[in-house]
């Protein structure tokens, strides 16, 4: 049973989100606190906490995240440069226990990250 977090309940339509794709398998919304221009994250509909949680079984999903990252890129207009992020656990910067990608795009990146 998934832990009751925001990304549960934005997929029950529990609560509201601004969703740019939907299918089986996956979401995919604008982030409500904007890293830049753009800023939308893809989650699987399937209860994964978090990265490091992923299993052989997943890679079919996992591939599938990405290539919804891609379609939405091209979709949203920012080909010419967008970074794809995965934080794993409250260290890295997860903030909620849901697998997500975030697709950030519209302004120039800086390396390293922070």
């Amino acid at each position: 049973m998934m832990a009751e977090n925001i990304f549960k309940k934005i997929i029950e339509r529990r609560i509201p989100a601004h969703i740019l794709y939907e299918d089986e398998s996956c979401l995919a919304f604008h982030d409500i606190n904007p890293q830049a221009p753009v800023h939308v994250l893809v989650i699987p509909k399937k209860e994964i906490p978090t990265h490091d949680q992923i299993t052989a079984e997943d890679r079919e999903l996992i591939g599938h995240l990405h290539l919804v990252a891609a379609q939405l890129a091209r979709q949203l207009n920012i080909t010419d440069g967008y970074r794809i992020v995965v934080n794993c656990r409250e260290k890295a910067g997860q903030s909620v226990p849901h697998l997500h990608l975030h697709l950030l795009g519209g302004r120039i990146f800086s390396w390293p990250p922070g």
